[in-house]
């Protein structure tokens, strides 16, 4: 017959590869960090005049917030876009000088006409002195999309005739290196000043976002956030149990 401290740990493993399989699969569709690491800054896409550039060229000299979205979205995209406009009309930096945005589709279908829509609608948007060299709008094939987006960690699946994909903003430092992800759809001008001014001294920053990350799960159907009580329970259940674990282990030695 096995133990209590066997079926104990029978339950605390069963729970673990319970919650490990839900990461697994959760991991299809989300943000997977990739802090302190770079992207391929030779990879060439179109900009929205229809000029071949590499990222090199593009990201330099000044940090740098990379927004992966694709133009036509029905959902997420353009809420996260009007949100990134207007927190960079208000972020106290100076665009061009300070930092430059960078915004990527990864639908390889839109072309750089596209783009110059979007940007053209956004840019007009910002109240303040914004150059129009300060926020980028690019479109690139297949293979250099996934380069790119495998880079970050961004993973995204179509279904249908969209994209299931999540909601983020990533700071780039302007040796390529990835500083800081902010997550959702919405964001406050110091917290995206903060992580500008880390990713130009090449810090890198894993702030709640972990947590956020596993307490909550990407809806695709709802295209947000929600939160994942089956997990945070499991999680709960695991360590409660991992406490049982102990106090009876303590005691047993004390009898001992």
């Amino acid at each position: 017959m096995l133990k209590t401290g066997n079926y104990i740990l029978l339950i605390i493993l069963f729970i673990s590869a319970f919650l490990f399989a839900d990461t697994q699969q959760e991991i299809e569709v989300g943000v997977d960090e990739k802090l302190g690491e770079y992207i391929p800054l030779e990879l060439e896409f179109v900009n929205s005049h229809g000029d071949t550039v590499s990222l090199e060229k593009v990201i330099h000299e000044q940090p740098t917030l990379l927004a992966l979205v694709y133009y036509e979205c029905p959902g997420i995209c353009s809420p996260l876009l009007t949100e990134l406009a207007w927190v960079v009309d208000r972020v106290d930096l100076t665009p061009e000088e300070d930092f430059q945005v960078v915004t990527i589709s990864f639908d390889h279908s839109e072309d750089y006409k596209v783009a110059a829509n979007w940007k053209k609608n956004y840019l007009h948007g910002i109240k303040r002195e914004f150059p129009e060299s300060a926020w980028n709008f690019l479109t690139g094939d297949s293979l250099t999309i996934n380069k790119l987006t495998e880079s970050v960690g961004f993973r995204f699946k179509k279904q249908g005739d969209e994209f299931l994909h999540a909601g983020t903003l990533i700071t780039i430092a302007p040796d390529g290196k990835i500083s800081r992800y902010l997550f959702g759809d919405t964001y406050n001008q110091f917290d995206v000043k903060m992580a500008l001014l880390d990713a130009e001294s090449g810090k890198t920053s894993p702030t709640i976002a972990k947590v956020l990350q596993f307490c909550f799960s990407y809806d695709p159907e709802g295209r947000g956030y929600t939160l994942n009580l089956t997990r945070i329970i499991g999680s709960v259940m695991l360590i409660f149990v991992a406490g049982f674990f102990g106090i009876l282990t303590l005691r047993k030695n004390k009898k001992n």
